[in-house]
């Protein structure tokens, strides 16, 4: 079996991917509201969003409900580091702030 922790953490990673494809496809211009719900990258998200669903779940099943959010919350550094990466998003200081402090909140807790 899997360590749970690793695969709750490929969860998180698996939807932070997700929230960046979505990100995309809102980000071009499309010609019906259909092909803007309906669309490659958007498909693609979806699916991948019921496997890192699923993934959780399993993983739920060793991992104490207490430390699912403080992985979770991983979600939010991964997401941010891709958008500046892939999306070439600026961070502003509240973001970066806001990312400390979460990072603060998952050491303090893992103490």
């Amino acid at each position: 079996m899997i360590n749970p922790y690793i695969l709750f953490t490929c969860a998180v990673i698996i939807a932070a991917h997700c929230q960046i494809l979505l990100k995309m496809s809102a980000n071009k211009h499309h010609a019906s509201k259909f092909k803007e719900y309906v669309n490659p990258l958007v498909m693609v998200a979806y699916i991948f969003l019921f496997l890192s669903s699923f993934l959780t779940i399993l993983a739920y099943k060793s991992i104490p409900l207490k430390e699912g959010p403080v992985i979770q919350s991983l979600g939010y550094i991964i997401v941010l580091f891709l958008s500046t990466v892939i999306l070439k998003e600026r961070v502003s200081k509240k973001t970066l702030l806001g990312t400390i402090v979460i990072v603060i909140g998952i050491f303090i807790f893992t103490l």
